[in-house]
C-alpha cells in the first residue's frame, strides 16, 4: 500500500486493515519513525486501551 494513502495524524480515528490487531479501531496517538525507517503509531481503543502498529497497517475512518 503507497505511503500517500496511510497517512494519519493525532486524533484521527482509524481501523486496523492488517497484521496482529486486525479489525481494531481506535484513535492515533502517537507517531513515530523507526530506526528501520517505518512510521509506527499508537493507538487507544474507546475502553482505552492502547497498542502500536505500523501506519501502513492503517486506515483512515
Amino acid at each position: 500500500m503507497p505511503e500517500e494513502q496511510t497517512q494519519v495524524v493525532n486524533g484521527d480515528k482509524c481501523k486496523v486493515s492488517a497484521g496482529v490487531h486486525k479489525g481494531k479501531t481506535g484513535l492515533v496517538e502517537d507517531l513515530n519513525r523507526s530506526k528501520g525507517g517505518n512510521l509506527t503509531i499508537t493507538v487507544r481503543q474507546d475502553d482505552g486501551t492502547r497498542f502500536k502498529t505500523l501506519a501502513r497497517s492503517v486506515e483512515k475512518i
